[in-house]
C-alpha cells in the first residue's frame, strides 16, 4: 500500500465541490427556453378511467393519453417459471392501479403554473375496490390489479431441501414476523430534464439515475427508438439506495414531448410526489418456524413468505426480485441440514415496491435472527451461543450453503465473539440484574448477516430479465501532459468512486491521483453497463480499471523501453515512473512523447498508444460475501415505550478494503437506515389503498439525536476470487439493526412475557404489548437473564 493507493484512508476528491456547494444536480441544469412540467395523479387507488379531458383554453399545454401514439408501456418481465407480467402505461387510459399513477402531463413557463394547468383538468374516475393487504390479496373473493391472471400473484416459488428430516425435533419454534413498507428517502429526489439536439438528432435526458445505459434501453423499446438516438446523462446524484435504478414513466413523457415541442423541459419531483407516488421498499411478512435440538443446534427452517409488491414491476425488474431472493438468501450464514421455504410476490393497489439497501436482505435477517433468539429461549441459553453452535466455520470455507450460496470466504464465529467481547455482555447481565435508577429496562441484542455482492452473469442470466451483468469494462487513458482518464459504466450514487477507483490505477500505475479523473454517468462517453446496484462497483468497476491499468502499463512500459534502450522485461513501473538499468523515465515524458513526438515512437509501436478498455469479470463470479456481527444495548422505558440506544458495535468483514474511511461512512449510513427500518419509518395505507403520510411531518425519518455513533472493528479476510481481495460492502451496514434492535427489545422486555415482531418497534406498540402481557410487572432480573 502507498499513500494514495489501495487501503489508504484518502479523503474524498467529491468532498472540495460538495461541501462548497458545488455539486450539481438534475435540479441544478438550467437549459435556455425550458419550461416545467407537472402531473395529474390519481386521487384513487384503485379506479375505471371514465374520461381525462382538457378545456379548450389549455389543450395546447396538456398531454393526454391519446396523445401518446406509438409509444409502449413499460414491462419489466422475468423469464422466471410461472411469473406474470404487468404493463404499466405511460399515462394511464383504461384504469389507475395506485394513488399518484400519471393520467396526464401538464407544461408551462414554471412548475406553479404547470401545477395551476393540472388543476384544472377534468377526471372522471369510477372507484373500484382496493387491495391494500397482502396476505388477504391471495383470498378468492379479493378484488383483481390485473383481471386477465385470475390472482394477484406475481410469482410463487418454493424449495424443499431434505425438509421432513427436521420434524422430529424436540424443540419447534413458530414466529410471525413482519416489517413495514417504508419509503425511499434520498436527499435529492427524482428528477428529469429532456431535449432533443437536434445537431446530433438525438434524445438527450437529464436523470439521476444509478444504471444510465439501462434507462437508455427501457427508453428506446417505449418511444421507439435506435439507442444511438439517446443520451442519457446522469450528474451528481443526491443518494440512490435503489430509488433511482429504474426507467420512469415520467422519463418517456418527457422524452417524448421534448422529440415534438422544440425545447427542453423539466420534471422535478416534490416531496409529496415521492412520499404518495414514489415507489416502496421492506413491506415484507414471514410464517417461520426453528427446528432445533435442546442444545441449540438447528435442524432445519420452514417458512412462508409474503412480499407486497405494489401494482407493477417497474424496469427493469421489481415484482419478485425480494421474494424470489428470500427463498435463496433466508438461510444466511447458518450451517443446517433441512430446510423448507414457499414465497409469493403479492400485487397490491400500491406503488411499486423496489429493491432498497440491502435488497430483501434485511427482512430475511430479521425473520432468521428473531428465530434464533426465539429457539435460544427455548434452548434456556444466551443467544450467542445458538449463533455460534450453528454458524459456518472458517475451516469450511469456501462453502456451498444449503440452497447452493457458495461463501467464498470469512469467520462468522470470530466476528460474534468480537462483537460479544467489544458489547461486554457479563457487565449488560449484571447490570440488568441490579436494575435502573429511572426504572428504565435494559436490553442486549445480536444479528450476523450475510451479503452477497457484485453477483455475476452466472446469476442473474437464469432469472430472464433485462439487466444480465456481464464483463464490466473501464477506458484508461493516458493524457498528453501525464495525467489519467477512467471511464466507467456503473455511476456513483454517494460511494466516492472519484476518490477510490483512482486509488486502485494509482496502484499500479503510480500516477498521483489528482492527476486522475473519473467520468461516468454519461451514456455517451462510458462502457456500456448495468449499473450501482448490489454492492458491486468496488468489485467490477474496481476490477475493471484495475485490469486497465495493468494493460495500460503494459503499453507504457514498451514505449518506456525505447525511450531507455532497454528490454522491456528488464524494466519497473512504479512512483510514475519506468525503471531499468539505464536510468528512468517519467509517465509525463513517455505520454508526451506518444502525443506529441511521435517520430521518436519506434516503427513496431502498439498502435492502441496509450488508451485501452477492457472488461473484467471476478475468476468465480457468483458473488462475494461481506458479513458483520451486530451488538446493541437499549434502554427501554415502560411508561413510556420510549427506546434508547445506549451502545451499538459493529464487527464488520470487506475483505480488502479500498479506502477504510470510505467503508465507515458507508457503515454510519447505512446504520442510520437500519434504524429507520427497526424504530421510526413506516408507509401506512387505509383500506382504500390510500398512502397516510404525504409530509415528513406523517413520516419520521432518523436524524442525528437518533443515531449514535457506533464502534467499528474490521476484519479482513480476502476474497479469493476478486482483485486485490475486495468484497461488496456498500449495502450491509443498512441489513443487521432491525434485527439486532428488535432482539435487544425483547431481551429488555422478556419479564414481561413480551415479544415485540413488526417493525417499526414504535413505543405505541411497546405499550400495547406491555398492557396485553399477562403480567403487571417485570420479574427484575428475567427480564434479561437467561433461566
Amino acid at each position: 500500500m502507498t499513500e494514495q493507493g489501495v487501503g489508504a484512508s484518502l479523503l474524498r476528491k467529491e468532498d472540495d465541490r460538495f461541501l462548497r456547494g458545488r455539486g450539481q444536480y438534475v435540479g441544478d441544469i438550467r437549459l435556455a427556453g425550458m419550461k416545467d412540467v407537472a402531473f395529474v395523479r390519481s386521487p384513487l387507488a384503485h379506479a375505471n378511467i371514465r374520461s381525462v379531458s382538457a378545456h379548450e383554453a389549455i389543450r395546447g399545454q396538456v398531454v393526454l393519453p391519446a396523445d401518446l401514439k406509438g409509444v409502449k408501456p413499460i414491462g419489466a418481465v422475468s423469464g422466471l417459471q410461472g411469473f406474470k407480467a404487468s404493463e404499466q402505461p405511460i399515462l394511464a387510459h383504461d384504469k389507475v392501479r395506485q394513488v399518484g399513477e400519471l393520467l396526464a402531463m401538464c407544461v408551462a413557463d414554471t412548475r406553479a403554473a404547470a401545477e395551476d394547468i393540472a388543476a384544472q383538468v377534468d377526471v372522471d374516475l369510477e372507484e373500484l375496490p382496493a387491495v391494500h393487504d397482502m396476505l388477504k390479496a391471495r383470498e378468492p373473493d379479493s378484488a383483481l390489479l390485473h383481471e386477465h391472471w385470475g390472482d394477484n400473484v406475481f410469482l410463487e416459488t418454493f424449495v424443499d431441501v431434505n425438509f421432513a428430516a427436521a420434524l422430529d425435533a424436540p424443540i419447534k419454534v413458530t414466529r410471525e414476523i413482519s416489517t413495514a413498507r417504508q419509503n425511499m428517502s434520498p436527499m435529492e429526489g427524482r428528477g428529469t430534464v429532456a431535449y432533443w439536439d437536434s445537431r446530433m438528432e438525438h434524445l438527450v435526458l437529464y436523470t439521476g439515475s444509478q444504471m444510465p445505459h439501462i434507462v437508455r434501453n427501457g427508453l428506446a423499446e417505449c418511444l421507439g427508438l435506435d439507442q444511438v438516438q439517446i443520451r442519457i446523462i446522469s450528474p451528481d446524484v443526491g443518494g440512490g439506495f435503489g430509488y433511482k435504478g429504474i426507467l420512469l414513466p415520467e422519463d418517456i413523457c418527457l422524452g417524448w414531448y421534448a422529440m415534438r415541442c422544440g425545447h427542453p423541459v423539466r420534471w422535478l419531483e416534490d416531496r409529496r410526489e415521492n412520499l404518495t407516488a414514489g415507489t416502496n421498499c421492506r413491506e415484507h411478512h414471514y410464517r417461520i418456524t426453528g427446528y432445533a435440538d435442546r442444545d441449540g443446534k438447528l435442524r432445519g427452517i420452514d417458512c412462508e413468505a409474503t412480499v407486497d409488491s405494489g401494482a407493477y414491476s417497474s424496469y427493469p425488474f421489481s415484482a419478485c426480485l425480494e421474494a424470489a431472493q428470500v427463498a435463496s438468501i433466508l438461510p444466511g450464514p447458518y450451517d443446517f441440514p433441512s430446510y423448507r421455504c414457499h414465497t409469493w410476490s403479492i400485487a397490491t393497489n400500491k406503488c411499486p415496491i423496489l429493491p432498497y439497501r440491502g435488497v430483501a436482505r434485511t427482512g430475511v435477517c430479521t425473520a432468521m435472527e428473531l428465530i434464533i433468539d426465539a429457539i435460544a429461549r427455548e434452548c434456556e441459553l444466551e443467544p450467542h451461543e445458538v449463533r455460534r453452535r450453528n454458524l459456518v466455520r472458517s475451516e469450511q470455507m469456501p462453502f456451498d450453503n444449503i440452497t447452493k450460496k457458495h461463501f467464498d470466504s470469512g469467520n462468522y464465529p470470530e466476528a460474534l465473539d468480537r462483537a460479544i467481547a467489544a458489547i461486554d455482555l457479563p457487565s449488560i447481565r449484571a447490570r440488568q440484574k441490579k436494575g435502573e435508577a429511572d426504572g428504565r429496562l435494559i436490553g442486549v441484542g445480536h444479528s450476523v448477516y450475510c451479503e452477497q455482492g457484485a453477483h455475476g452473469t452466472s446469476v442473474y442470466a437464469g432469472w430472464g430479465i433485462p439487466m444480465v451483468p456481464g464483463h464490466e469494462q473501464a477506458t484508461a487513458r493516458m493524457t498528453p501532459d501525464g495525467g489519467l482518464e477512467l471511464r466507467i459504466g456503473a455511476h456513483s450514487h454517494g460511494q466516492s468512486m472519484e476518490t477510490t477507483l483512482p486509488q486502485v490505477a494509482h496502484e499500479i500505475l503510480g500516477i498521483d491521483t489528482s492527476k486522475i479523473k473519473l467520468v461516468h454517468g454519461d451514456t455517451e462517453y462510458t462502457p456500456y453497463s448495468t449499473g450501482s446496484w448490489g454492492s458491486r462497483c468496488a468489485v467490477m468497476s474496481g476490477g475493471a480499471v484495475a485490469t486497465a491499468s495493468r494493460e495500460l502499463a503494459g503499453l507504457i512500459k514498451k514505449i518506456g523501453a525505447h525511450l531507455l534502450q532497454t528490454e522491456v522485461d528488464s524494466l519497473e513501473l512504479s512512483g510514475g515512473q519506468v525503471h531499468g538499468a539505464n536510468g528512468s523515465v517519467t509517465i509525463e515524458e513517455i505520454a508526451h512523447t506518444w502525443y506529441r513526438r511521435p517520430q521518436d515512437l519506434p516503427a513496431g509501436v502498439d498502435p492502441r498508444g496509450l488508451e485501452v478498455t477492457i472488461g473484467y469479470k471476478p475468476q468465480r463470479d457468483s458473488g462475494t460475501f461481506s458479513y458483520a456481527a451486530h451488538a446493541v444495548v437499549v434502554a427501554v422505558d415502560p411508561e413510556m415505550g420510549d427506546i434508547e440506544i445506549l451502545d451499538y458495535v459493529i464487527v464488520e468483514d470487506g475483505g480488502k478494503l479500498i479506502n477504510p474511511m470510505v467503508v465507515d461512512g458507508q457503515i454510519y449510513g447505512g446504520l442510520a437506515q437500519g434504524i429507520g427500518t427497526a424504530l421510526y419509518e413506516e408507509m401506512n395505507f387505509d383500506a382504500s389503498g390510500q398512502p397516510l403520510a404525504s409530509t415528513f411531518a406523517d413520516y419520521l425519518l432518523p436524524g442525528p439525536t437518533e443515531v449514535p455513533a457506533p464502534r467499528l472493528d474490521h476484519m479482513e479476510t480476502l476474497a479469493p476470487y476478486t482483485e486485490f481481495g475486495v468484497k461488496g460492502i456498500g449495502e450491509g451496514g443498512a441489513i443487521a439493526p432491525p434485527a439486532a434492535i428488535s432482539n435487544a427489545v425483547n431481551d429488555a422486555l422478556r419479564g414481561y412475557g413480551v415479544e415485540l415482531l413488526r417493525s417499526p418497534i414504535t413505543p405505541r406498540r411497546v405499550l400495547e404489548a406491555i398492557q396485553r402481557s399477562q403480567h403487571n410487572q417485570p420479574a427484575r432480573q428475567l427480564q434479561g437473564a437467561v433461566a
